[in-house]
């Protein structure tokens, strides 16, 4: 017995480690390709943090939408409600779209920024001049001091997509089953909520694009 979990461990230990390398594989051939062109991690980090400005703007927008679409059947006074209710539908699909790129782009830039610093710091240490090493590593330290505050306000932002969108969700699925006026009425409450966490999500949003802006200005060329 004792042979056997040995043996599944030692196992185990040898899938992850092939898998780290598969890993490591994937991401040099990544860097490499794109070095090919001209773009080298520091460029790639660059494009990938206005790539998550740009999509946080456009969930912000997306979230907006939702919430004016929600408040929009709660204060329902006449009209197709099932047309009304689709939108709405619609609308919290594209939030869940949205909200989905936000995250895998964070992951990405994450990545790559983790890469990069590991690069700059190995390639310091090349640098037999003692004052052009010193220089280089302050401007590393700036650098990751600054990703280290866009992180955070990434990750601030991020944390609060699932509880709004869980929220929203409730209320499309149970709009789904009570598609009528006197349970709309009923929801106004609940809707003032999600109100005060979409805009606490937008505020979010927005210093994270702020954020954003700081880093691309001030990552070195």
């Amino acid at each position: 017995m004792k042979k056997d979990g040995i043996t599944q461990f030692l196992t185990c230990m040898m899938f992850l480690t092939v898998s780290m390398a598969l890993c490591q594989s994937c991401s040099s051939m990544y860097y490499a390709a794109w070095e090919q062109v001209g773009k080298h991690k520091r460029d790639l980090l660059r494009d990938n943090v206005s790539a998550v400005r740009d999509e946080q703007m456009e969930a912000t927008e997306q979230f907006k939408d939702a919430l004016t679409r929600l408040k929009e059947l709660t204060g329902f006074h006449g009209g197709d409600l099932e047309e009304t209710y689709n939108a709405l539908k619609a609308d919290y699909e594209e939030c869940e779209e949205k909200a989905e790129a936000v995250k895998v782009r964070i992951e990405k830039i994450d990545h790559i920024a983790s890469d990069l610093f590991e690069e700059w710091d190995q390639e310091i240490e090349t640098i037999s001049s003692t004052d052009l090493r010193r220089k280089s590593r302050k401007k590393l330290k700036l650098t990751k001091e600054r990703y280290a505050r866009l992180y955070r306000a990434m990750e601030k932002s991020e944390n609060r997509l699932d509880p709004v969108l869980t929220q929203l969700r409730d209320q499309v699925i149970y709009l789904k089953h009570n598609l009528n006026a006197q349970a709309i009425a009923g929801l106004q409450a609940e809707v003032s909520s999600i109100e005060l966490d979409v805009r606490d999500l937008i505020r979010d949003m927005e210093t994270s694009i702020a954020q954003a802006d700081e880093f691309i200005k001030a990552l070195p060329e």
